[in-house]
């Protein structure tokens, strides 16, 4: 029996820039796909994806995908 979770997505956008922050935020801004101010990524919502926006989220927007 197969089973198949559909994870909802989200569309993460960097609105502040990563000059003088930590390391570790960068290297979470990375590991997130942004590599530029005003990029964007989409990507499923998982606990671990969520986490990692919880810790930068004061550089970040995020919004729903239906």
């Amino acid at each position: 029996m197969i089973c198949l979770r559909v994870m909802a997505k989200i569309q993460i956008k960097q609105v502040k820039s990563r000059i003088n922050r930590p390391a570790r935020q960068k290297r979470t801004l990375d590991a997130l796909g942004l590599k530029k101010l005003n990029h964007t990524v989409t990507l499923e919502a998982t606990p671990q994806v969520l986490g990692m926006v919880n810790a930068v989220r004061h550089l970040v927007e995020v919004t729903n995908v239906d």
